[in-house]
């Protein structure tokens, strides 16, 4: 089934424009949420906006917008001044520079799309892909849409392209905003925690091995609930034996994960996850209140 387009665009570098369209990398599992009702009826509960300085309630059109410029002060926008404000939607992806690849920091992408060829573009979107391959660069460039201004790399994957939104510098965090106590590593114990490491490596990432259990059981719950059923939970885990020695936390890691004959544990069967154990089930108290 081929991916729908989510909207499109033209890819321009030096005097060559590449009309592309976007499509979404991926599919986020809509979080599960839960609704308030009124307990009486039943009913859906809808939210109203109150005045925090006399208590009254607040219909839409009396409504405005400000930005808080000191705590407590606001100025006052109208909807025509707001609109004023967004950016110019141009449709156009301007690259400005290419990149070495590893100089994009990870942490700054933000999100991507894939890009594809529009109708017109095939022969410069694929020299476009194949000159950023062989120099192992990244075009870097903005575009505006929706009101705003993104920063944008567009790097290769396969035979195509992949746009990502980047983070602009003011708005990425130094890891030495956080609180790092200088400790000495001991040379026992990185032996040990390199041995662990090597012990449960892998030689690829594979994300299909990996599922959203959590997921899938307030799922399975729910359905039981719209069946009539009672809500049942897998007893709390026993609490385990906390081991304050490093050294010994390390050993007892390498000898959980061994096997009898010190062998690596066998592998997992790609796409399988391993089966849990059938736990007992107990009736959980109805909700109160």
């Amino acid at each position: 089934m081929s991916a729908h387009p989510l909207g499109s665009a033209t890819l321009s570098f030096g005097l060559v424009s590449v009309p592309i369209k976007l499509f979404s990398t991926g599919e986020s599992s809509a979080a599960i949420s839960f609704n308030w009702l009124h307990k009486k009826d039943g009913a859906r509960l809808k939210q109203q906006y109150v005045c925090s300085k006399d208590g009254d309630k607040v219909e839409k059109d009396e409504m405005v917008k400000g930005y808080e410029f000191t705590k407590g002060q606001y100025v006052i926008f109208k909807p025509e001044e707001l609109k004023a404000l967004e950016e110019k939607s141009t449709n156009t992806v301007e690259i400005t520079e290419f990149v070495p690849a590893d100089q994009v920091d990870r942490k700054v992408v933000e999100k991507s799309y894939f890009l594809g060829p529009d109708k017109g573009g095939d022969r410069a979107y694929r020299l476009l892909a194949e000159a950023l391959k062989q120099t192992g660069r990244v075009a870097v460039g903005q575009y505006a849409a929706r009101g705003k201004q993104y920063l944008i790399a567009v790097r290769p994957e396969a035979n195509g392209l992949v746009m990502e939104q980047l983070r602009y510098a003011n708005e990425i965090r130094s890891i030495a905003e956080v609180p790092i106590p200088k400790i000495e590593v001991k040379k026992p114990e990185l032996q040990l925690a390199v041995q662990l490491v090597e012990q449960a490596a892998s030689e690829a990432f594979k994300p299909e091995n990996y599922e959203d259990n959590v997921r899938k059981r307030v799922l399975e719950q729910i359905q039981r609930k719209v069946e009539g059923k009672e809500i049942t939970e897998e007893p709390a885990e026993a609490p385990k034996t906390q081991i304050i020695d490093l050294m010994e936390a390390l050993k007892a890691s390498l000898k959980a994960k061994g096997t009898a004959g010190e062998r690596k544990p066998a592998k997992r069967v790609e796409g399988k996850a391993p089966k849990a154990a059938p736990a007992a089930k107990r009736k959980v108290g109805g909700a109160r209140g």
